[in-house]
């Protein structure tokens, strides 16, 4: 399998959707950034971590900008986050996915991924909400059920306000 030209088919027949169809331009980015993460990922394993570089210096050459190593290294990393951890919307863009797929914790991933789309949260506000380690603060009750996906009630909103405070 010639994992490059897949990659370049790939990211060539996103930019024809986008073109096309716009209203849909999120979930395909999605679904071509994981399928692109998944042969970057296979070819790693065949071909080893340089691949990351050489495959981005020829999609730059043929593709143009913004295909840079950090760039498919974040694609695999998708990949390998979401193939794991089935919790994918797409209303969240994959800058918002850039900011939680560093995570190892299931739990908090799904978690800043419900508040996000449940606030309609932008990039900069989910990563404010990480950086002051939001999920860290919530007792546990709260996580339990957010991993047992128990309905949150109204007075368990009132304690998170409260460690807000």
């Amino acid at each position: 399998m010639n994992y490059y030209d897949e990659i370049k088919i790939e990211l060539i027949n996103n930019e024809i959707n986008k073109k096309v169809k716009n209203y849909s331009i999120n979930k395909s980015d999605l679904s071509t950034y994981y399928n692109v993460g998944k042969m970057l990922s296979e070819a790693g394993k065949h071909y080893g971590e340089g691949i990351i570089k050489e495959y981005s210096k020829r999609l730059t050459e043929d593709l143009g900008k913004g295909y840079t190593q950090s760039r498919l290294r974040y694609f695999r990393r998708f990949y390998d986050v979401f193939s794991k951890c089935p919790t994918l919307s797409d209303k969240l863009s994959f800058s918002h996915y850039c900011e939680i797929i560093w995570n190892n914790d299931f739990n908090k991933i799904n978690y800043y991924i419900q508040i996000t789309v449940n606030h309609n949260l932008s990039v900069r506000q989910l990563r404010q909400r990480i950086k002051s380690n939001e999920y860290e603060r919530l007792p546990e009750s709260i996580k339990n059920k957010l991993v047992s996906k128990d309905k949150i009630e109204i007075k368990d909103l009132e304690v998170k306000r409260q460690i807000k405070n």
